[in-house]
């Protein structure tokens, strides 16, 4: 048998799908009609393994592993660290400094777009996000604390 890229893929859904599910075990699941809070994280997981298993299935029209190019690594590399950065200081900075600074320096550092507008873009999208969940959905945010 060939070792295919979404046999790969496929694989790692399934088992960050299973290692969510050993994880949100504590938190009470509910019922349909009143759900509790690991009643998202038990669907979202239930269907990634789904679809991790259907990848694996489907696996004969994708191209081999050894095949694959690894041209990106660079810059799947650069995300992985600014969104691990992002995720160290979501607490202190708070959401809208933290997404700020995100979306600014994956922008401008990862995608080299023009600096100026990057920042318009990344101001009004955070903002946007700022003001829905805020606002709308009366869900606090974590603001600035140092």
């Amino acid at each position: 048998m060939i070792l295919r890229a979404d046999h790969v893929a496929g694989s790692v859904f399934v088992a960050f799908g299973v290692a969510i599910i050993a994880l949100s075990r504590d938190l009470p699941v509910g019922h349909l009609s009143m759900p509790g809070s690991g009643f998202l994280p038990m669907i979202v997981a239930t269907l990634t393994v789904i679809f991790g298993l259907l990848l694996i299935l489907r696996a004969r029209e994708s191209a081999p592993f050894a095949e694959l190019g690894w041209d990106d690594a660079k810059h799947a590399a650069m995300v992985t660290a600014v969104t691990a950065v992002a995720i160290g200081l979501y607490e202190h900075l708070g959401f809208f400094f933290t997404m700020l600074l995100m979306m600014v320096a994956l922008l401008i550092l990862g995608e080299r777009r023009n600096p100026i507008r990057a920042g318009i873009y990344a101001i009004a999208i955070v903002l946007f996000t700022y003001v829905s969940f805020v606002y709308g959905l009366k869900t606090p945010l974590p603001e600035y604390s140092f």
